[in-house]
């Protein structure tokens, strides 16, 4: 290998390892895939919430329309129940977070 070559190798080195926090080339190709399957998998929660914001906006439609309020909070509890069940405490917070986007949109 050339000095150039060397150093180039040793500065894509340095770069990979310095953007993922890895200690070498090998760690840092698993930490690079992971995170392209992390980020298009958030694309897809994305989408997911996106959608469950639009059949959320339905519902309250209806709801509203036929004379009902806006919210329903017994729903929302069995909501915020499930979440907790399948994520534990933090999983509350999510729901609250994911109700809170799907509430008033109408």
């Amino acid at each position: 290998m050339t000095a150039t070559a060397t150093t180039s190798a040793a500065t894509a080195t340095a770069t990979a390892t310095e953007k993922t926090g890895a200690r070498t080339d090998d760690a840092a190709q698993v930490i690079t895939g992971a995170r392209e399957r992390i980020d298009a998998l958030d694309d897809r929660i994305i989408g997911l919430i996106q959608e469950r914001m639009a059949v959320s906006a339905v519902i309250q439609e209806a709801r509203i329309s036929s004379g009902g309020r806006r919210v329903n909070l017994a729903r929302e509890m069995e909501v915020l129940a499930h979440y907790r069940a399948a994520l534990g405490r933090p999983g509350t917070s999510l729901a609250m977070t994911m109700l809170e986007l799907c509430r008033g949109r109408i």
